[in-house]
C-alpha cells in the first residue's frame, strides 16, 4: 500500500515523461489518479455473431481467424494487415493500419473476440485496428464495461486504464469515507471502497449505478454541508439593524407599482437589515424582472438610517448605467449619488473618493476601483455586487472590508433552479423575482438554417433603414481549424458583414481587446454610432441599449440554453418590438430540440431547468466564473433527485453536529477542509 499523496511519478511504468502528461489532466497523486472519473463506457458484455452485426455500430464478436494473415507494403508510411475471421454465420474481413506486429499475432483456427467497429454492407463485412484478446482470456478488452477517459495528446486510453488499475490496487482501500456510517445506512449507500472499483471497473450495469449513485451523492453531500457551514458562519455575525419604516416614501416616489415578487425581495431583505444579523442575500430574476428596484430600495434604507451604500458593476458603462437609473429613482429622495471609476481624471476620483470619506455621498456607484485601497468610506452598512458570478469572492470581501460587517446583496440575471441556487450561492439566502412588469414585451425567437441568410440580411437591413440597432453574436474571436471551418469568429464575420453591408456601420468587440477599446466600442453602440455590433458573449451582461431590436447569434447550438438567453436579453429593452434569430449551425436533430425550447418560451426558470437536464450545471455561467468547485462527476449537478437528498442529508447532519466535531463526521470535516484549500476559500 502507498500513501494518497504518493506522487504518480512513483506508479509502475509512469516516470517523469508520463506524469507530465498526467500532470496535465490535473493528476498529480494517487488520490487524484484514482479520483479521475471516465466520461463514458462502452458496453462490451453482448457478444454477436457475424451475420447479426449492423454496420456503422460498434460491436463483440468472437470469431476464429481462417488464414494465416497477410502483410502489404502500401507505399511509404502505410502497411496493411488483412486476415479473414468466421463463424458459423458468416466471414468478417479485419483490417490493421501500421501494426505490421499483427502479422505473427493471429493463429489460423484460433478464436478471438474484437471489438470495433462495422463497416461495409451485406455478406461483406469489415473491422478496422479492432481491439481483440484470445477467446480464453476474454475480460480484459472485451466482455465488460469499458471506462473511457478524457484524454491528452501522447496519453492513450489502454495506458491510463492501466495506471488507474494500479492505483487503485495500491490505494484503493484507502480511500477516505466522507458519509457518516449513519448517512450511508439512511440512504443505502455503498461504501468507499466498493465505490472506487465500480466506478473504474464494473462488474456490471447495476454495479456501476451502484457506484455512480453514491459517489455523485458523496460529492454533493460534502458540497452541501460546506456551503451549510459556510451559510451559518456568514449568519452568525452581528450587522447593524437599519430601520425599514421609511419605505412608504420610497414606494410613493415611484412613477410606477411594484410587482408582487418584487415586494417579496424587498420584505426578505428588510428583514435581514432590521435583524440585527449581516444580511446575505442573493436578489436572483430574469433580464428585466426589476432587481434594480430591489437594490434602490435597500440602498434608501441605508442612506435614511445614515449610513452609506456601495454599488459595483463589472464594467464601466454598466456602473454608468446603474449610476442614472439609481439617480432618477432616489435623487428626488434628497440621496446624494457618487461615481467612481478607472477612466475618471485623477483629479475627478480624488474629489471623488475624499467626499465618500467625508459621507457627503449616500450612495456609492462603481467598478472595481471601489476596492482599491485609497478608497475609504464613512459609514459603509450596505454592499450591492451586480452580476454576482462576474466577481470573485476576493473582491466582494475586499469591498465588504471597507465597513464593520455590512450587509450585503448580489444580484445575478441567469435564472438557475432555486435547489441548484442553494449550492451554487451557498452562503446567500436566496430570493427569486419571478414576476415580469407589465408592459414587458416578449421578444420573438426564430431557430433558422443557413439557407435562410439572404432573409435575414434584408431583415436587418431593414431595421437598420427604420433606425434601429442590430447585435451579432459569435462563439470565438477568431478562426479556429479545431472547431471547423462552419464556426463563425467575430472578427472574420465582422469583415464579411462589412462586405454585405458596406453602407452601414459594423463595429467589433471581443474579450481579448484591452479593456479601453473594448469600453469605446460600447460607448459608440450605446451612443447609436453603430449599426451593428458583432461580438463575442462578452455583451451577454448588463448594457443596456433600448434602441437594439434585433440579436443574431451565430452557431447557436455552440451555446447553452441560458446563455442565448442572457443574450437574448439584450433586445427588447425600449418600446420597439424586437426579435432574435438563432442561426442553427451544425449541430443535428439534438441541437434543434435544444433551441426550440428557446423558440417557445421567454421564461428564463422555464429555460434554466431545460438546461440543467440537458447540459449540467457549468452553461450557467460559461467559463466557470461561479467559483464552484469543479463536480468531477458528469451529469452530477442534473441530478436532480440525488442533489434533493444529498442537500437534505447535509442539513440533517449540521443539524445534529453543527460544527461536525463528533468522531463520525471527522473524515467530512476533512474533505471539507480540502475542498476549501482546492478553491483557495473562492466559493462564489
Amino acid at each position: 500500500m502507498k500513501p494518497l499523496d504518493t506522487d504518480v511519478r512513483y506508479i509502475k511504468g509512469v516516470g517523469e515523461a508520463k506524469a507530465k502528461l498526467l500532470a496535465r489532466l490535473e493528476i498529480h497523486t494517487l488520490a487524484d489518479l484514482v479520483r479521475y472519473f471516465p466520461r463514458a463506457y462502452e458496453d462490451r458484455t453482448v457478444f454477436l455473431r457475424i451475420g447479426e452485426l449492423m454496420p456503422g455500430e460498434n460491436a463483440c464478436v468472437v470469431a476464429m481467424v481462417a488464414a494465416a494473415p497477410r502483410l502489404t507494403h502500401i507505399r511509404k508510411g502505410l502497411d496493411i494487415v488483412r486476415f479473414k475471421a468466421v463463424d458459423e454465420t458468416g466471414a468478417l474481413e479485419i483490417t490493421y493500419f501500421n501494426q505490421s506486429y499483427r502479422k505473427d499475432a493471429f493463429q489460423p483456427g484460433q478464436s478471438y473476440a474484437f471489438y470495433g467497429k462495422v463497416e461495409g454492407s451485406g455478406q461483406r463485412k469489415t473491422m478496422a485496428n479492432p481491439q481483440c484478446e484470445p477467446e480464453e482470456r476474454i475480460g480484459a478488452v472485451t466482455g465488460r464495461i469499458v471506462p473511457i477517459y478524457p484524454l491528452t495528446a501522447g496519453l492513450n486510453q489502454r495506458s491510463l486504464t492501466a495506471f488507474i488499475r494500479q492505483g487503485l490496487d495500491e490505494c484503493g482501500s484507502l480511500m477516505p469515507e466522507a458519509l457518516p456510517e449513519s448517512v450511508r445506512r439512511q440512504y443505502q449507500l455503498c461504501d468507499v471502497a466498493f465505490a472506487y472499483e465500480n466506478i473504474h471497473f464494473p462488474k456490471d450495469e447495476g454495479s456501476l449505478e451502484i457506484a455512480r449513485r453514491r459517489l455523485i451523492f458523496e460529492e454533493l453531500f460534502v458540497l452541501s454541508a460546506a456551503m451549510g457551514r459556510l451559510r451559518r458562519a456568514v449568519t452568525e455575525k452581528t450587522g447593524k439593524r437599519l430601520d425599514p419604516a421609511c419605505l412608504e416614501a420610497f414606494y410613493s416616489a415611484l412613477p410606477y407599482h411594484l410587482t408582487g415578487a418584487q415586494r417579496r425581495a424587498i420584505e426578505e431583505a428588510m428583514g435581514d437589515m432590521s435583524s440585527g444579523r449581516v444580511m446575505s442575500r442573493l436578489i436572483q430574476g430574469d433580464v428585466g424582472s426589476g432587481k434594480t428596484a430591489v437594490a434602490a430600495a435597500c440602498c434608501f434604507v441605508a442612506a435614511k438610517s445614515g449610513y452609506q451604500a456601495a454599488f459595483m458593476a463589472p464594467t464601466e458603462i454598466l456602473a454608468r448605467q446603474h449610476y442614472q437609473s439609481l439617480g432618477q429613482m432616489l435623487e428626488p429622495l434628497g440621496l446624494r449619488f457618487e461615481l467612481l471609476t478607472g477612466s475618471m481624471t485623477a483629479k475627478q476620483r480624488r474629489e471623488a473618493k475624499e467626499r465618500i470619506a467625508l459621507g457627503m455621498a449616500d450612495v456609492v456607484v462603481g467598478t472595481h476601483a471601489l476596492i482599491s485601497e485609497a478608497v475609504a468610506f464613512d459609514r459603509l452598512a450596505l454592499v450591492v455586487t451586480d452580476e454576482q458570478h462576474r466577481f470573485g469572492v476576493a473582491q466582494r470581501a475586499a469591498l465588504t472590508e471597507k465597513g464593520e460587517s455590512p450587509h450585503v446583496l448580489v444580484m445575478s440575471a441567469t435564472p438557475i433552479p432555486r435547489t441548484l441556487a442553494l449550492i451554487i450561492y451557498g452562503e446567500l439566502d436566496v430570493s427569486i423575482i419571478d414576476e415580469m412588469p407589465p408592459g414587458r414585451q416578449t421578444i420573438d425567437t426564430f431557430a433558422v438554417a443557413e439557407s435562410m441568410r439572404p432573409r435575414i440580411n434584408n431583415f436587418i437591413r431593414k431595421l437598420v433603414s427604420e433606425g434601429r440597432q442590430v447585435y451579432v453574436v459569435c462563439p470565438m474571436v477568431e478562426e479556429n481549424d479545431a472547431l471547423g471551418g462552419d464556426v463563425k469568429s467575430a472578427q472574420e464575420h465582422a469583415k464579411e458583414l462589412e462586405q454585405t453591408f458596406p453602407d452601414l456601420r459594423v463595429g467589433l468587440v471581443h474579450g481579448k481587446m484591452k479593456p479601453k477599446a473594448k469600453q469605446e466600442v460600447m460607448a459608440a453602440f450605446v451612443a447609436g454610432q453603430l449599426d451593428i455590433l458583432v461580438a463575442t458573449t462578452v455583451i451577454e451582461v448588463g448594457v443596456d441599449v433600448p434602441n437594439a431590436v434585433l440579436m443574431v447569434v451565430e452557431n447557436a447550438d455552440r451555446f447553452g440554453l441560458s446563455q442565448l438567453h442572457q443574450l437574448r436579453g439584450r433586445v427588447g429593452r425600449g418600446k420597439h418590438k424586437s426579435y432574435c434569430v438563432l442561426f442553427e449551425g451544425g449541430g443535428g436533430e439534438t441541437a434543434r430540440a435544444r433551441l426550440k425550447v428557446m423558440c417557445q418560451t421567454n421564461d428564463g426558470f422555464k429555460i434554466s431547468e431545460q438546461d440543467l437536464e440537458l447540459r449540467g450545471p457549468g452553461d450557467f455561467f460559461g467559463s466557470r466564473q461561479h467559483g464552484l468547485p469543479q463536480v468531477q462527476l458528469a451529469g452530477a449537478m442534473s441530478n436532480m433527485e440525488v442533489l434533493k437528498l444529498a442537500q437534505q442529508a447535509a442539513g440533517e447532519v449540521l443539524e445534529r453536529d453543527p460544527t461536525l466535531s463528533l468522531p463520525e463526521n471527522k473524515k467530512l470535516a476533512d474533505q471539507i477542509e480540502v475542498l476549501f484549500s482546492k478553491s483557495e476559500n473562492s466559493f462564489n
